[in-house]
């Protein structure tokens, strides 16, 4: 590990995105690290876990924190879920609260502002309308001033992940806020995630694609193996053997996952296995498992078991 010797100056620390479900988060994320680090989709509740990305700049150190969306939780894995935003955003420097161009500010917006603002007296809000790219100039307007009637934050902002529109200057405001200090990551480190995390998380990303009602919130993925496959020609490029298990809560959703003859799920292999070899640069072997784990969205046990 090598950390290179910042100049005076220099800033480094944390940021984190909040905001509803589907607010667009995750892929603002992956355009600030330039890298997918967080899946996406156009499933809500999409992301389960606080994952860190590392902006590495000549004059700062930006590490930024997707977080879950804040939602009205029916399950216990909804409960935990709304913790880890909330552990989340009381530890970082500054705040990126996002709400969706294309759509109207709600209550559930209002309802995560009034959350915020007991740690808004120490940590500065950002308020940025995100997907841009997916609005009009009116409806970019209406959300600019739907937002800033919500509560009195520290910038506000325009932006798109996908074209890129004012991604650079989002990144200049949350540096901006960051105190001055010493690199917290090795040069080159784009995330402290560990690599099974992020295998499972592509997997999840491709069984997502397709599947209907609340399927998607039933979908959890646990890596069980990750090994260096044995045997192989000495000519022949290395190969990693991943095994995973997808877990769903109901046989009925087990056949949903597995497709007529297994089509879904080798289509699901394939995707995600596009995606994991690029992540590792590697040749992946996928062994993909459907298994029932009843109910576990409101199990404690079960919870744990799948990582949450």
């Amino acid at each position: 590990m090598t950390f290179s010797v910042a100049p005076d100056g220099f800033r480094s620390g944390f940021a984190c995105f909040v905001g509803r479900p589907n607010a667009g988060k995750s892929t603002l994320t992956n355009a600030l690290i330039g890298q997918k680090i967080a899946i996406t989709s156009s499933r809500p509740q999409t992301t389960r876990h606080a994952i860190r990305g590392i902006v590495h700049r000549a004059d700062a150190q930006l590490v930024v924190i997707d977080t879950p969306g804040l939602h009205k939780p029916r399950t216990l894995l909804g409960s935990r879920l709304n913790d880890v935003v909330r552990e989340t955003w009381a530890e970082v420097d500054v705040i990126g609260f996002c709400v969706p161009a294309n759509v109207p500010v709600g209550r559930g917006d209002e309802f995560i502002v009034n959350e915020l603002r007991a740690v808004g007296a120490r940590t500065p809000v950002l308020g940025i309308v995100t997907k841009t790219d997916l609005a009009s100039q009116e409806q970019i307007v209406a959300r600019l001033t739907e937002l800033t009637a919500l509560t009195e934050f520290a910038e506000v902002l325009p932006c798109s992940a996908v074209d890129g529109f004012q991604v650079d200057l989002l990144a200049d405001l949350l540096v901006g806020r960051l105190p001055e200090g010493p690199p917290l990551y090795p040069d080159g480190e784009l995330t402290d995630e560990p690599e099974e995390i992020l295998v499972a998380e592509l997997i999840r990303e491709a069984a997502l694609e397709g599947v209907r009602d609340e399927l998607p919130h039933s979908i959890a993925v646990v890596i069980e193996e990750m090994v260096p496959r044995e045997g192989r020609h000495e000519k022949a490029e290395p190969m990693l053997n991943v095994h995973a298990n997808i877990y769903v809560e109901r046989s009925s959703q087990k056949g949903i996952v597995i497709g007529k003859g297994g089509e879904r799920l080798r289509q699901v292999g394939t995707d995600s296995r596009i995606q994991i070899e690029k992540l590792l640069g590697t040749k992946v072997f996928l062994d993909l498992h459907v298994k029932i784990a009843k109910d576990w969205q409101g199990d404690p046990r079960q919870l744990r078991k799948l990582g949450f």
